[in-house]
């Protein structure tokens, strides 16, 4: 059965085209995160839009959790692509959803009953507080879906079918602005609105898709006689070992907005919504980014599987372009049309101050974007092929100088020390994973037999 082309074709066209529908299937799920930014700045108001903002970094550590683990389990399951054993594969996939889905519910758990105890701790300013924490208690509730349907994604790029994560990212995202505009205009839910908008959106994803995975896993025949597991221990024990550096790596972004919260909410709520909207404008621009480097994880793990390390370096170096392109394509359009994309989110004359902060960090942060996508794309060879020791010691370096130059800096410099750092993280963990890269020592990982 062919069921991908990852490891056959030209490397350049298969990495764009397998790519692609991640980059569109993540830019719907920003969209939607987006959605309900807009929809509270403009409807709600300034304080409803910080409150959402100050929510946003905590609930981002979750959702890199669940990307992470995702993909580090995902390199098991392409690895069993790629060498053929599609028994095993299939073991490996309900192995991983199955560990996720207990996982999630003790994740929900804690978030639900500890959130207000972490915004206090954050500095969450008075006069948003009680909105943070009851958005962040609706969507807790919703985490288990959140993770299934990240585990699930992960899984069908996995099997390089990169496309039915798109289509379900795109119901959802279009039923997730419906309920939103329902909630908050017509039953005047405010914040928690938008929240349970979230929660159904991606709940009846996450059920439908898991529907459809179950089926096509079924399509990938195995050995007469082979027994497939539902669940196996030595597997977990595997995909553990791939899965928590990739959570760490994936949330390096989000833990450091997490542990900067603090030190932008000190400069109160005007400046926290102009940075929220900001940070908006920059999840959804380095999404080619991620997606890229995502593709190339899998593109390692399954070359490697049919033992291909040469291809492997010919998909890296032709990412790089494919990085280089978008970036330069978005900073341009950044620098021509910043003006009207901060104003969806705040009203400028209302909201001078909030303007001024999310126009001058996109103008900033624009210029690094293709730095993100060359950290990225290393970092996913060295988690594709399961050599993730320095990757992760390099994430851990770029949380570090994000934290400590916030931290030590804007008390002198004002909350624009606070996105300084950020590239500054970005290259040097860009330079350790590939200075480990050129070494070769990722081409001789092997995780299967």
């Amino acid at each position: 059965m062919k069921s991908n082309d990852m490891i056959t074709g030209r490397p350049g066209k298969t990495l764009f085209f397998f790519a692609l529908p991640m980059i569109i299937g993540n830019l719907f799920q920003q969209f939607y995160n987006m959605v309900d930014t807009i929809i509270v700045g403009r409807f709600v108001g300034e304080e409803a839009l910080a409150a959402v903002g100050a929510s946003y970094s905590f609930t981002t550590v979750f959702i890199m959790v669940a990307i992470g683990g995702g993909i580090g389990a995902s390199v098991l399951t392409s690895q069993y692509l790629g060498a053929g054993q599609h028994g095993r594969m299939r073991t490996s996939a309900c192995t991983a959803l199955l560990t996720f889905l207990f996982l999630s519910i003790l994740l929900a758990a804690f978030g639900f009953f500890f959130n207000p105890m972490i915004m206090k701790a954050l500095n969450t300013p008075e006069n948003i507080l009680e909105d943070a924490v009851l958005y962040l208690q609706i969507y807790f509730c919703g985490l288990p879906f959140l993770f299934m349907y990240n585990i699930i994604s992960a899984t069908f790029n996995a099997l390089g079918k990169s496309k039915i994560p798109l289509y379900f990212l795109i119901f959802s995202s279009v039923l997730n602005v419906f309920l939103d505009l329902w909630m908050v205009l017509g039953w005047h839910l405010g914040v928690a609105g938008v929240a349970i908008a979230t929660v159904i959106a991606q709940g009846l994803s996450a059920v439908i898709s898991l529907v459809v995975l179950l089926a096509e896993l079924k399509k990938y025949p195995v050995k007469p006689g082979e027994k497939v597991k539902l669940y196996d221990v030595e597997m977990l024990a595997q995909g553990t070992k791939i899965a928590v550096p990739s959570i760490i790596q994936q949330s390096i972004v989000s833990i450091g907005m997490l542990l900067v919260q603090s030190v932008v909410n000190g400069f109160g709520s005007s400046v926290l919504a102009g940075y929220s909207a900001g940070t908006r404008v920059e999840s959804i621009c380095i999404v080619p980014m991620i997606a890229t480097g995502n593709a190339v994880s899998t593109f390692t793990a399954q070359n490697l599987g049919a033992r291909q390390p040469e291809r492997v370096r010919q998909g890296l170096r032709t990412s790089f372009g494919i990085i280089l392109a978008f970036g330069a394509g978005i900073c341009l359009v950044l620098n021509l049309f910043h003006d009207p994309i901060i104003s969806a989110f705040i009203d400028r004359e209302s909201g001078a101050e909030a303007f001024a902060t999310g126009n001058a960090y996109v103008l900033f942060i624009c210029w690094f974007f293709a730095m993100i996508g060359f950290k990225a794309a290393t970092d996913g060879v060295l988690r594709g092929s399961g050599d993730v020791g320095v990757y992760m010691a390099a994430n851990l370096v770029n949380l570090g100088i994000r934290v400590l130059v916030a931290n030590l800096c804007a008390p002198i410099w004002g909350v624009q020390a606070v996105w300084f750092a950020i590239p500054m993280g970005w290259t040097v963990n860009f330079l350790i994973s590939y200075g480990w890269y050129l070494t070769g020592r990722w081409s001789r990982k092997r995780i299967i037999a």
